[in-house]
């Protein structure tokens, strides 16, 4: 069972905004942009390079999302979690088609990047 807000959820599933995915490389943090969507409880990304060898490596990650109006913040959202990587082509494909659709980003954007989900453990979430 999740424990995003649903406010937060909401807000997760709607505009495409950057995230920031946290991850750890020899003991220290990591922190990247990604595309991402949300949906129930999960979050799917696709990525390669460090951010995937770093999941490999360790599964705990963060991932923070932030809106904002003319450079001033009106929400955000952090999310704790486990991350996966998903070895299935057919999942990783449909994965990149629902991301790329969220972001407008043409059909065959980012072929050569993998599928990795996060199971959210918890969340903070903050109006402004």
């Amino acid at each position: 069972m999740t424990t995003v807000p649903p406010e937060a959820e909401r807000l997760l599933e709607s505009e495409p905004l950057m995230a920031h995915l946290a991850t750890c490389v020899d003991g220290r943090p990591h922190v990247a942009p990604v595309w991402y969507r949300y949906d129930d409880g999960t979050v799917e990304l696709v990525t390669t390079g460090r951010k995937l060898a770093n999941v490999r490596e360790n599964p705990r990650v963060a991932l923070s999302v932030q809106a904002d109006d003319a450079g001033e913040a009106t929400w955000s959202v952090t999310l704790l979690g486990t991350a996966t990587v998903v070895e299935a082509e057919r999942a990783t494909e449909r994965a990149r088609k629902r991301i790329n659709a969220k972001y407008g980003a043409d059909r065959g954007a980012y072929a050569e990047n993998e599928l990795v989900r996060i199971d959210v453990g918890s969340a903070s979430y903050r109006t402004y």
